[in-house]
């Protein structure tokens, strides 16, 4: 049984992997990291004079001392995986809004129920699989960014590298509130303004020092404590990525393993309310 079970999950999560790619969201998503890639290696240009000395140009920016092009390297990887983090997270986000909604269609869910899986099986192999389309674009992206660095300034800085776990790491919890918002409304507009909603409340939420001391009330700071502990802090995993990827020291992981549980919560939710759910 548990077999069966391991075996119908692997395919529903194919499954929505062949749909990404049927409806152009994968290759979109492919062709839109491979733009960037072919971007970055367009705009770079080094000149190395017998391994010594360099004169490096990077957006503009020059170094002329071998000693300093690592530094230099760190810092524009920083600036790179910061756009990356952000404006990727967004597209990736917009392009999974429909992962639930699809799957509710009439028609299409009595043919998914029909069938000898469990309805939380369905659900999380819609997850799972949109996951590893956006995942495995995500490392290509960021990995051929790396190389394109590697191999033109010969510095094999791999803190760059840690953009990739850290993304994906908080795509998977955003992803769990498109879920939790398409199993509710059944809506893509819905789940992609909730979810955004959700990224632009984090730098502000991440203000809660200076916070405390404006708000003038005790039951106000502690709605902005409570609200900042709860939700995904996208803004704290975005500056812990910017540390790794420049060699800085990270002062705590605590925003990983609150949003981890805040993503184990709200998807939890979700397979429950789908297992409940009437069709």
């Amino acid at each position: 049984m548990h077999k069966h079970g391991l075996i119908a999950g692997c395919a529903l999560v194919s499954d929505t992997f062949r749909e990404a790619m049927a409806r152009k969201i994968f290759w979109a998503l492919f062709g839109l990291s491979t733009a960037l890639i072919l971007f970055f290696l367009f705009l770079m240009k080094i000149d190395v004079v017998e391994g010594a000395m360099a004169t490096v140009t990077l957006f503009g920016q020059t170094n002329r001392k071998m000693t300093d092009v690592n530094r230099l390297v760190r810092q524009v990887h920083g600036g790179i995986a910061t756009f990356l983090y952000t404006w990727g997270m967004a597209l990736a986000v917009f392009a999974s809004s429909g992962l639930v909604p699809t799957v509710l269609e009439p028609g299409r869910i009595e043919l998914l129920l029909s069938k000898p899986v469990r309805r939380w099986q369905i659900l999380l192999g819609r997850y799972l699989g949109n996951l590893a389309v956006v995942g495995l674009n995500v490392a290509y992206l960021i990995a051929g960014v790396w190389l394109i660095f590697g191999w033109k300034t010969g510095v094999w800085s791999p803190g760059f590298l840690y953009a990739i776990a850290t993304t994906v790491f908080i795509f998977a919890v955003l992803l769990t509130v498109v879920v939790l918002t398409g199993v509710l409304f059944e809506s893509a507009a819905v789940s992609t303004m909730v979810t955004i909603g959700l990224g632009l409340m984090s730098p502000i939420l991440a203000q809660h020092t200076i916070a405390e001391k404006l708000l003038s009330s005790e039951w106000s700071r502690w709605i902005w404590r409570a609200l900042y502990e709860m939700l995904p802090k996208v803004f704290d995993v975005g500056r812990i990525t910017l540390n790794l990827v420049r060699g800085d020291r990270v002062d705590s992981l605590m925003p990983l393993a609150t949003s981890g549980l805040f993503a184990l919560a709200v998807l939890s939710l979700s397979l429950y309310i789908f297992s409940k759910k009437d069709f």
